[in-house]
């Protein structure tokens, strides 16, 4: 440390407010008379020699031959880096220095050594010098020294501020004091000043003045001991006693996290993890309560949980973390793995040991815990080595010799795959689930990855975050992340020369990244957790066609039913069965519904995509669906063709009941709270359905019919242009008659509704877009059109 020199005629703490009035012309006058530099002190060098006496050292002052200094002369700075308290005395000779066993140990001085020393203004860069607060780390002078009981506090206190009233203390500075007959050695760690007229007020002063690590102490400074590791002096205190450390780093800003949408996830881990640790320990003994130990972060992949840890590790004034990348902690020999546990908390173990509550907070941050801390007896390996991982962090974490000076950091996608015994208090007690940015934390993310281009001037102004924060509906941090980049790639392609792949063009300065390169990336980058638009839009490649009234009314139901879940605050889950014969459009009808109620998180569920799928397998796929709709906001799941899930057959009948229970299960289940879903399935068999249970499991049913009526087919056959118009209505009217001469005079349907008349024929959507497609190939497609639909009536 380097102090501008100067001289200073400090007085007593009654006249500092007059003396400090008259520093900018007493500095003034020093800079212009640079005879004057030394005024005070009649020489710039001086010989060290040892204290002239014990009660000089106690009062942690500097001696100075009477012939050598001023009276004037408080302060002294020796080599341009270390600050004294001057005192003049008989006792030395002129041309001698007597620094204290502790000075000379602090400023590395030896009896003999020549320095240079000059008078000191603790006032040349600014007022505020006063001590409002300092950390004092004491312990007996004496190594050997023992005492049982505790020193208290606040006596310690009173002790220093009368005896070194008025005195600088600087960072790193060593002092002895005298306290009931025992010396005690005291080491400045830490120090916060301020100005005179704020003194006052010092229990309420919170802001840290940096720039300076020396003080003037005062009665008013407020001083926090605390033991040295390798002391065995036991101290008690009041509630003003000194916290166990400042948790958090005194120049650390939220907004420099890097970090989106976590904002509410953050202040619950600040109150719950770190709010105990801020207060003095004293008062936390009083409460009786011990502090939070363990945090458990769980969510989809990507949505920042690795990123929080790592943040949260800069964030706190602790010892650096110790990383565990999942399973590289297991080892194959015998006993290696736990060891491997017990490491990880030996440098924790053993400075508690020293310090107890005073020691620093130790943090371990475990990446992928599921992978060594899966549930006890749930692996088919005979070592056991799982399980002895297990057992040995819940021992260390919560055993019979507690620490309180550890916190772990667990990290999942799988909070379900973790043994129950880790998650519960006392161990990994905060679990925080780390969801899905809704749309003002996406636009927070947004923010931080594009800040440097709007910096740069490379976002052009086409771009508009708040349209981008809506159209990533259900994007994790990452996949944000990984739509910027492949936004840039689009600007970067507009400025590859053409014909090479690994030229530049000239005019590279322009590059922008437009709304169009945004849009661009929208279409290749797709959520995880967002919408099945392609496995969908294959389930309606012909489109809805209104061939009917009834099919208005089908799609009317079911936006109502969506409205419901989107609306109503009583209906968090509606389960709607669409049944009908193969081919009537169940499935197409359900895709539709799903797309058009524009949930954020929508799914399909069918046979085709477990193809090969054991029964296990299936049962987590089912389970995996709907929890990862638990995670949006509102969900749209389509289960379709449920008699192929469940692997029924009518030759026994067989199925398969596991798969059954699990979907009567998993179709009750009521969502999280705040979160809501929809679902949507279809079957050919409603008997079969009922027969199995699954009546009660649906709230509501919607019939999907065939198509029974010549004028939906003549609607169809027009919609799709098969024939020219006059003579579709020809061909019609030629089956009607056909149909009536077959089968005779016609009657009305009972209940139809929908229907004008009665008729024979009943036909599929599906095989009725099949016989189209067959006809057109025909040279004579009205006549092969015609004897194909002969059939169906």
């Amino acid at each position: 440390m380097n102090y501008n020199k100067g001289y200073s005629r400090i007085v007593s703490p009654g006249e500092m407010g007059s003396r400090e009035r008259k520093q900018d012309d007493r500095q003034n006058s020093l800079h212009n008379n640079p005879s004057s530099h030394y005024t005070g002190l009649s020489r710039s060098t001086f010989r060290v020699t040892n204290s002239p006496n014990v009660q000089i050292a106690l009062k942690n002052l500097m001696a100075f031959s009477s012939a050598d200094i001023s009276p004037d002369v408080k302060y002294v700075i020796l080599d341009g880096s270390y600050i004294f308290n001057a005192f003049p005395t008989n006792e030395l000779e002129s041309g001698l220095i007597g620094p204290t066993r502790t000075h000379r140990m602090w400023a590395m001085l030896s009896v003999n050594q020549e320095v240079r020393i000059q008078p000191f203004d603790p006032f040349r860069d600014g007022k505020d010098v006063y001590l409002s607060k300092i950390d004092i780390e004491v312990s007996f002078f004496s190594k050997n020294q023992e005492v049982k009981d505790a020193f208290n506090v606040d006596e310690l206190a009173e002790t220093v501020t009368k005896s070194f009233s008025s005195q600088i203390f600087c960072v790193g500075q060593l002092f002895v004091f005298d306290f009931h007959g025992i010396n005690i050695k005291g080491v400045v760690k830490s120090v916060d000043v301020v100005r005179l007229d704020e003194i006052a007020d010092v229990e309420n002063t919170t802001e840290h003045k940096g720039g300076k690590d020396f003080g003037i102490m005062l009665p008013q400074t407020q001083i926090y001991f605390f033991k040295a590791g390798d002391s065995g002096i036991q101290l008690k205190g009041s509630k003003k006693s000194r916290p166990v450390n400042r948790i958090i780093q005194p120049d650390f800003k939220f907004e420099d996290m890097g970090i989106g949408g976590l904002d509410n996830e953050f202040s619950n881990i600040f109150r719950r993890a770190f709010a105990s640790r801020i207060f003095p320990p004293d008062l936390i003994e009083k409460l009786g309560i011990n502090h939070v130990k363990g945090i458990l972060l769980h969510g989809p992949p990507g949505t920042g949980k690795t990123l929080m840890a790592r943040q949260i590790g800069k964030m706190l004034n602790a010892v650096e973390p110790i990383i565990v990348n999942g399973p590289e902690i297991l080892n194959k020999y015998v006993g290696q793995s736990e060891e491997n546990v017990r490491k990880l908390f030996g440098p924790a173990e053993a400075e508690y040991k020293e310090k107890g509550d005073d020691s620093q907070l130790h943090i371990i941050i475990f990446d992928e815990l599921d992978a060594i801390c899966k549930q006890r007896g749930a692996r088919s390996d005979s070592t056991g080595v799982g399980d002895s991982v297990v057992n040995q962090l819940l021992s260390k974490i919560d055993g019979v010799d507690q620490l309180n000076n550890i916190l772990l950091i667990g990290m999942t996608n799988r909070k379900d795959l973790i043994d129950e015994a880790l998650i519960r208090p006392g161990r990994l007690e905060v679990q925080i689930e780390v969801g899905l940015p809704d749309e003002k934390g996406r636009l927070q993310i947004l923010n931080i990855h594009t800040s440097k281009m709007r910096e740069s001037n490379i976002l052009h102004s086409d771009v508009n975050l708040n349209e981008l924060a809506v159209l990533t509906r259900n994007f994790s941090g990452a996949e944000i992340a990984g739509l910027i980049k492949s936004a840039s790639s689009f600007a970067f392609n507009r400025h590859i020369k053409v014909g090479t792949l690994a030229g530049v063009q000239a005019d590279i300065s322009k590059l922008e990244l437009t709304r169009d390169d945004f849009l661009g990336a929208l279409d290749e980058v797709k959520p995880a957790f967002g919408t099945s638009e392609e496995e969908l839009s294959r389930c309606v490649q012909n489109h809805i066609i209104p061939y009917s009234p009834i099919v208005s009314k089908l799609l009317d139901d079911g936006k109502l039913y969506a409205d419901q879940v989107k609306n109503s605050e009583q209906s968090s889950l509606v389960s709607v069965l669409l049944y009908g014969e193969p081919g009537s459009g169940k499935t197409a009808l359900a895709a539709t519904l799903a797309m058009r109620s524009e949930f954020p998180f929508c799914k399909l569920i069918s046979p085709e995509s477990m193809v090969g799928f054991s029964e296990s397998s299936k049962i987590t796929e089912l389970s995996r669906i709907f929890s990862d709709s638990y995670k949006s906001p509102i969900s749209v799941i389509v289960v379709d063709n449920i008699e192929r899930l469940i692997e029924w057959v009518p030759i026994g009948p067989r199925f398969s009941n596991a798969i059954l229970q699990t979907l009567l299960v998993l179709l009750r289940k009521q969502p999280p709270k705040n979160h809501r879903l929809l679902v949507l399935a279809t079957c050919n068999q409603k008997s079969v359905i009922s027969d199995l249970g699954f009546s009660d499991a649906f709230d509501a049913e919607m019939y999907i019919p065939q198509i029974s009526s010549w004028e939906s087919v003549e609607y169809v056959l027009n919609y799709f242009n098969l024939f020219e118009e006059k003579v579709g209505h020809e061909i019609i009217n030629s089956l009607k008659q056909a149909e009536s001469q077959y089968h005779g005079s016609t009657s009305l349907i009972p209940g139809g509704g929908y229907e004008k008349e009665s008729s024979r024929l009943k036909i599929s959507i599906k095989k009725l877009l099949l016989l189209m497609e067959t006809a057109r190939q025909d040279a004579d497609t009205k006549e092969r059109f015609i004897s194909l639909i002969s059939d169906f009536f």
